[in-house]
This record gives structure tokens, C-alpha cells and sequence, in this order.
């Protein structure tokens, strides 16, 4: 607090705005604060000009052909003039849902575990490899994939699971002995998004007062029951977020995907069938749309869709978590 002089003098204490006696700091204040609405509007209206950028050069297919035939048709022959995108659809959905089962408990459990079971010193030997893991370039997980993942399937998994539980749930007969397939995808999904949601859940949980803890463990708790009851729903929304982040970093990931996940443009109907994802489909034919009508525009509107699911899907999420929180 500043006090002038004059008011002083008449015996009287007013506190000054410190704005006004420095009107640099002011301009500062309100220049910084402009620039980071700018910033964020500027954000906003990128995905805006995307999105319209996508529906124009996606606009000759979606006026020749009716949205409800290119959504759910099965057939995929650009040559005579087929375009359904019901394959590619369930192929993204599966997979990312198969990388989900398999990495979000782990991730989860394994973030509490470094958030509120580690030393200070395992902490900081653990704390960068998971950065590593974070850090690790698509391809190298597609090559690892390759190299591990393919030949376990196909020379342990898939006959075990064909020969156990095949004769009962055709879901786990095994289709295709090569290896490719979804629960390949799954796997290499799985693992990529698996450092991501822990990194962001031991952040978010140890964001929360360590009194918290110590209250609950005052009056007997284990250190899981104040975990459990406490840390975990005081932190519930950012917990949520984090599975929401590995989920759109899953259903968007084009490489590493598309090396092992076989891409064969069916609905597949076991776990050791192909798939062809979106994002695999983008990548993988944008060079060979010149030469055939339409085709252009079928990938744009695939691009188009990748992006509304995507949204659609992290504002539910983001609706969900507010929910949450209230």
C-alpha cells in the first residue's frame, strides 16, 4: 500500500490503485493480457478455418452421394465410384477402444503408484524414462511392433486364443495368422498413450494438498484407503483428462497404427482380423487421388469426419468432466 502525502496531511490514510501512480505497468498489464486473448482466439479460429477448408474441398462427394449411404456402406472402390467410410470407422473406434482396455487401468494404477507410493529418490529415476516413453518417435514403436508384438501374436496369442476360447466367442477366433491385425494396433495404441496417462495423472494427483492425506491417515486410513477416498476423487477431473488426452492422441496416431494393423478396408469381426483406420487411410492413399474422380474429395471428407469425431468426442469428455467437478 502507497500512501500520498496529502492525505496524510489532512489525517487521513487512502490507498492508492499502484496502477495509477505507474501507467507503464498498466499498458504492460493490459498488452499482455491482450496478446494471450489473441493467442487464444487465434487457436480457436484455426480448427474454425480447418473445418471449413475440409467441408469445401469434401463438398462434390457429399452432394453426389447421400451422408447416410457414405457413413454406413461397407464397399470402399474408389475405381467405380464406391466410397464408404463404414469400414475405416469401425477400424478407428476398435482400435482405440482395444488400446484403451489395455493401457488406462495400468496407466492409472501406475500413477498413483508414483504419485503416492515412490521415494523422492526412485521418483527421479523413474520420472524421465516415463518422458522418454513420451518423447519416442511413432515409428520407432511401429518398427518395435513389427519386430515383437506381430510375432507374439501370431505364434502365442492368436493360437491360444483361437484353441481356448475361439469354439465359444468368435471374437477371439483367430481370422488372420499373420499376426496384423487389431489387437496388434491395440497393443502398439496401448503403449503409446500408456506414458502419456501417467505422466498427466501423477501431476494431477500430486497437485492435491498433502493435508488431505495426512487428515484421513489421522484418523487410521491406510495410505490406499486415503488415496481412494480422498486424493483419487478430489482429483477425479484431471484423472479424466488424462484418459481423454490418451484417447484423442490414440484415435488420431496414423503411423504407427498403419504398420501392423494389416489395412484391409473390412469390418472386421475378431480381434486378430485387419482393420483400416482413418488416419491410415489419409496416409496412405493422398498421393493416388489424382488420377481417379472423386477421390480427392472422398479423403478430405475423411479427414473432415476424423476431425468432427475428435471433437465430438473431447467435448463430451470435457462436459463429462465438468459435470464431474460440480
Amino acid at each position: 500500500m502507497e500512501i500520498s502525502g496529502k492525505a496524510i496531511a489532512r489525517g487521513k490514510l487512502v490507498k492508492m490503485n499502484p496502477f495509477k501512480l505507474n501507467p507503464w505497468r498498466r499498458l504492460k498489464d493490459l498488452l499482455s493480457g491482450g496478446l494471450m486473448s489473441v493467442i487464444v482466439m487465434a487457436i480457436l479460429a484455426l480448427i474454425l478455418v480447418m473445418g471449413t477448408l475440409l467441408l469445401v474441398r469434401s463438398w462434390p462427394i457429399l452432394a453426389a452421394y447421400p451422408l447416410r449411404d457414405l457413413l454406413t456402406s461397407t464397399t470402399w472402390r474408389p475405381t467405380r465410384g464406391q466410397f464408404g467410410f463404414a469400414p475405416f470407422i469401425v477400424g478407428s473406434l476398435t482400435v482405440t477402444l482395444i488400446a484403451g482396455l489395455i493401457a488406462v487401468i495400468p496407466a492409472l494404477l501406475s500413477g498413483i503408484y508414483l504419485a503416492e507410493y515412490t521415494s523422492k529418490r526412485a521418483r527421479t529415476r523413474l520420472k524421465p524414462l516415463l518422458d522418454l516413453l513420451v518423447g519416442i518417435p511413432s515409428v520407432v514403436y511401429g518398427l518395435w511392433a513389427i519386430l515383437f508384438i506381430v510375432p507374439l501374436i501370431r505364434d502365442h496369442i492368436g493360437p491360444w486364443s483361437d484353441r481356448v476360447l475361439g469354439g465359444t466367442f468368435p471374437i477371439f477366433a483367430r481370422t488372420n495368422p499373420s499376426g496384423y491385425g487389431l489387437l496388434a494396433g491395440g497393443f502398439v495404441l496401448g503403449m503409446m498413450i500408456f506414458p502419456i496417462i501417467v505422466a498427466v495423472t501423477d501431476e494431477v494427483l500430486r497437485n492435491v494438498p498433502r493435508e488431505m492425506r495426512e487428515s484421513l491417515q489421522a484418523l487410521g486410513a491406510t495410505r490406499w484407503e486415503a488415496t481412494k477416498v480422498v486424493v483419487f476423487k478430489a482429483s477425479l477431473p484431471g484423472v479424466m483428462a488424462a484418459v481423454v488426452l490418451g484417447f484423442s492422441r490414440a484415435f488420431g496416431e496414423t503411423l504407427a497404427v498403419m504398420m501392423v494393423v494389416g489395412n484391409s478396408p473390412h469390418i472386421p469381426g475378431s480381434l486378430f482380423d485387419t482393420a483400416y483406420p482413418l488416419p491410415a487411410l489419409i496416409a496412405n492413399n493422398y498421393s493416388e487421388m489424382m488420377s481417379i474422380p472423386m477421390y480427392d474429395s472422398a479423403l478430405m471428407g475423411a479427414s473432415l469426419l476424423l476431425l468432427l469425431v475428435i471433437l465430438f468426442f473431447n467435448v463430451v469428455a470435457r462436459l463429462t468432466i465438468m459435470r464431474v467437478s460440480r
